[in-house]
């Protein structure tokens, strides 16, 4: 009987024994698995070591062109077009006649005035000869010369009147489309044509105030248009002297070559205009960069976690911004998939420019 009882005995401890190890087995299976998953849900995240790099900062402006010079042409007397010495749309010479107004009537003014003229001056010569022999008094005298005065002051006015009625270019340029005609009758209010000047263009457009102090007389800087693809310098030679008060902007002027006549004056431009060149800048791309409350954060990667660092931003360029605080050369910044990241979270690393 007692051998029946050791038999249970030694049964039940061999059960129990088995039922120990299964459950002990199943919790480390259990806990390998969580550890592997664990592991397995970690994030892989693109990144890149900070290293210094040149930077040009530059302020992106509109602008637009005007003409280095132009009028409207127009005629200082009135009469009948006699002639039109230019063709439209043609470049034409300083001094060159373009038009040439009828003058048949000036010059009869002008043969009759001449006549006068010579009348007046026997009159005033025979008042100086009475005048000499007291046959006259001084002041019958001074009637005569003024009449011979009068009379030549009369021939210099029609003389200049003359002039005006030949129309000249003031300064070489492109003469526009005529709005006369051989034969018409034009006043001064009438205008004959456009000349303008594009061989050099000016360029006019406004910074806002906090880059005042940094733009002088000289500089240089680039602009495009878009007519074509390609990119034009140009030099700054005037600045306005005070603020535009409405809108806290500095007006100022440039000129640019215009050799292949390429740019047309009233044309908008796009405007690159450099402000400082630093040497040792820390770029990193704007999808790094996440917005909050104070400002922007980025995360460092640092013992295999995410840590997240305020920074303070300057200039950008398409795609990268420069950070002015809050990192230092060497980091390693993560740069794409960082939306979902929090402070601390657990990441592995993929490096885009391995150093």
């Amino acid at each position: 009987m007692k051998t029946k009882y050791i038999i249970y005995l030694l049964l039940f401890i061999g059960i129990g024994g088995l039922v120990a190890y299964r459950i002990t087995t199943n919790q480390q299976l259990k806990q390998g698995s969580k550890s592997n998953a664990q592991t397995q849900n970690i994030p892989t995240i693109e990144g890149m070591v900070l290293v210094p790099t040149e930077f040009k900062e530059n302020l992106s402006l509109s602008g637009t062109l005007e003409a280095n010079e132009q009028i409207a042409i127009r005629s200082e007397v009135a009469g009948l077009v006699e002639r039109i010495n230019f063709k439209e749309g043609s470049k034409v010479n300083k001094g060159q006649l373009l038009v040439k107004i009828n003058d048949i009537e000036l010059r009869a003014r002008l043969s009759k005035a001449q006549t006068a003229q010579k009348l007046a001056q026997e009159n005033e010569r025979r008042a100086a000869l009475l005048l000499d022999k007291q046959a006259i008094s001084q002041e019958e005298y001074d009637m005569a010369s003024a009449d011979y005065f009068s009379a030549k002051a009369e021939i210099e006015l029609i003389k200049a009147q003359l002039q005006k009625t030949a129309i000249q270019a003031p300064f070489p340029g492109t003469i526009g489309l005529r709005n006369v005609s051989i034969g018409g009758y034009i006043t001064s209010t009438d205008i004959i044509a456009n000349l303008v000047n594009t061989e050099r263009l000016k360029l006019t457009f406004s910074i806002p105030e906090k880059y005042a102090s940094r733009i002088k007389i000289n500089d240089v800087f680039d602009f495009t248009s878009s007519n074509t693809s390609d990119t034009h310098q140009a030099r700054i030679y005037a600045i306005e002297p005070k603020l535009d008060l409405q809108t806290r902007t500095l007006k100022m002027r440039g000129y640019t070559e215009n050799e292949n006549q390429t740019l047309y004056p009233g044309m908008f431009v796009n405007i690159s205009l450099p402000l400082e060149t630093i040497t040792d800048a820390l770029m990193v791309p704007s999808e790094a960069l996440i917005p909050i409350q104070n400002g922007k954060k980025i995360f460092v990667f640092s013992d295999g976690k995410a840590i997240e660092r305020e920074v303070q931003t300057g200039a950008r360029t398409n795609s990268m911004v420069r950070v002015t605080s809050g990192l230092k050369p060497g980091d390693t910044i993560l740069t794409y998939g960082v939306m979902a990241l929090e402070n601390g979270t657990p990441v592995k690393l993929r490096l885009k420019n391995p150093s």
